[in-house]
């Protein structure tokens, strides 16, 4: 591991030896795949039968991945964050939607959100998942080119105002809006939406960004034709490059209808894929504003590194980087700490609403190679150097 990310002091230096104990617990769980498909079982068994597991969840997984229950309950948290110069994005994490007044209820409480945070230098984003706002079947449909029936109309144009009056309020109130990826059979209609608030509100800075899972093979292509696209001309785009959290699911559905994966064939192409991404954002970095979220030491170095080759300052705005919370805090806290713009993801929400979010992130931990044991292995150095002292 690179020197840089092995200040475990600085990692670790908001949390409590219990803290650094309960998160060595979880990560040693979590490494386990079968004990994860196996705790997951149990606990959507315990929720659907309202068996009183919530306060275990609380105090355990929950806490150490988000930031409450509510966006008050997140202040504290964020508060601690943003004295170690770890900046914070709140991400109201529920999903699972399926009905215009849910909807309806979401969009205003991402309308919440962005009057909650406007005010807070130590909450430069929001973010929202785009399904929140709509049907998910009208958003294959879309992504498919399949002809809508006249409800359907209705209903997506409801769609499209939700997207714009989120886009809308975050460019008034100057606070960037970071959209979600997700599956392949939505993502078109997701993407034709991103660049669609992109043409409308980033003409002079980036307010909206679109989140590029370069685990698909497809995406650098997207990229390089946003910026050939006519259409775009002035845009000052906003891009989170992530490498994707739909992996199992998608080779899954790939498989079942008899196609060809859209995510590429190996760690080392989707990592080939990230590498070009990061280099294309550099050689644009007139035109894009980019987040490297990414938890893969390597990735951060490449962009540091090119950086310093470039003579960009650590806390250029147009390069941020972004973690989730309760995740690779080596990279975050040590980054913040030499003054490059960083963030963490920090979800709030009820307990049973955030368990798809908390389950992905178990899932993610045991198929993302070395990983849990990166995380293990720091905890446990944090340890035996508080204990040295």
């Amino acid at each position: 591991m690179n020197n840089f990310f092995s200040n475990t002091k600085e990692a670790f230096s908001l949390k409590s030896n219990f803290e650094l104990n309960r998160a060595y617990f979880l990560f040693k769980i979590i490494g386990n795949q079968s004990v994860v498909k196996l705790m997951t079982s149990l606990t959507n068994f315990s929720l659907k039968f309202n068996l009183p597991v919530t306060p275990i969840i609380k105090s355990t997984v929950f806490d150490h991945f988000c930031g409450g229950i509510t966006q008050e309950d997140c202040v504290p948290v964020i508060d601690k964050l943003y004295k170690k110069n770890v900046y914070s994005v709140l991400d109201f994490s529920t999903e699972g939607f399926v009905n215009e007044i849910e909807f309806d209820n979401c969009l205003n409480k991402k309308l919440s959100i962005i009057d909650f945070i406007k005010n807070r230098n130590e909450v430069p984003f929001a973010v929202f998942k785009p399904t929140c706002l709509g049907s998910t079947d009208l958003f294959v449909k879309m992504s498919s080119g399949l002809k809508l029936s006249n409800s359907e109309n209705d209903s997506w144009c409801r769609v499209v105002k939700r997207f714009e009056k989120v886009c809308e309020k975050a460019f008034f109130e100057n606070v960037k809006i970071l959209i979600d990826a997700e599956e392949v059979d939505v993502q078109k209609a997701i993407d034709d939406l991103a660049i669609m608030m992109m043409r409308k509100f980033n003409k002079s800075v980036p307010i909206v960004f679109n989140t590029v899972q370069l685990y698909r093979k497809d995406r650098m292509q997207y990229i390089r034709d946003l910026l050939k696209n006519d259409k775009n001309k002035g845009i000052q785009f906003g891009l989170k490059l992530v490498r994707g959290a739909y992996m199992e699911k998608e080779r899954k559905i790939a498989k079942n209808k008899g196609i060809d994966s859209p995510i590429c064939n190996s760690k080392i192409e989707t990592d080939d894929n990230f590498n070009k991404a990061i280099d294309f954002v550099f050689e644009n970095l007139n035109k894009i504003s980019f987040i490297c979220a990414s938890h893969n030491e390597d990735s951060v170095l490449r962009v540091m590194n090119i950086m310093k080759e470039k003579k960009i300052k650590n806390n250029d705005p147009r390069v941020w980087f972004g973690q989730l919370f309760g995740m690779s805090d080596n990279i975050s806290f040590n980054l913040a700490h030499n003054k490059f713009n960083t963030f963490k993801i920090l979800p709030f929400g009820s307990v049973k609403n955030l368990m798809p979010y908390l389950i992905r992130r178990a899932q993610e931990n045991t198929s993302v190679q070395g990983q849990t044991g990166r995380e293990l292995q720091l905890i446990l150095n944090e340890k035996k150097r508080r204990r040295s002292i």
